[in-house]
């Protein structure tokens, strides 16, 4: 996999983290778990750990849960924003330590999608459920769909 491809994987799986912020570390530990993508000798090493791949696993799936309760706060408040841009620093490095590639640029990368990722995703799920006049759940499912379709696409292209 040549520099240009990693980096673009980095970049797509921070959109992932700005959509749904541990589904893409999820994908990412699972993928190394799994032996998809190989963290070993990295100092990400330790997401490709049975206990990273439960935790983020875990954690996904309680923030897709929480994610359809009308008492969530918007991904764009400081607490979401947060975790969105850890999280997708996090998954760019560990895209680009599997490519071989500066984790610091895929990290950054990794950030610069999630930040389009928290915000477009932001806009498409608010505009969708205006335009279609359906509940927000029908779109937010959608979109939890999209996020884990498409961090699982993203990992499996190691």
């Amino acid at each position: 996999m040549n520099a240009s491809e990693v980096w673009l994987l980095a970049f797509l799986l921070g959109v992932v983290a700005g959509l749904r912020a541990l589904t893409a570390p999820a994908v990412l530990a699972w993928a190394a778990h799994r032996g998809w993508l190989s963290l070993h000798g990295t100092p990400l090493s330790f997401m490709a750990s049975t206990a990273a791949m439960v935790i983020f696993v875990l954690l996904a799936v309680a923030e897709l849960i929480t994610d359809q309760l009308p008492s969530t706060p918007s991904r764009t408040a400081p607490p979401g924003l947060i975790a969105r841009i850890v999280t997708g620093g996090l998954c760019g490095a560990g895209i680009a330590a599997a490519g071989a590639q500066p984790l610091l640029l895929g990290g950054i990368l990794g950030i610069v999608g999630a930040l389009i990722g928290t915000f477009g995703g932001y806009q498409a799920r608010t505009g969708l459920v205006k335009a279609l006049k359906v509940p927000d759940l029908v779109i937010a499912t959608l979109e939890d769909v999209v996020a884990i379709g498409g961090g699982l696409f993203i990992v499996s292209r190691f």
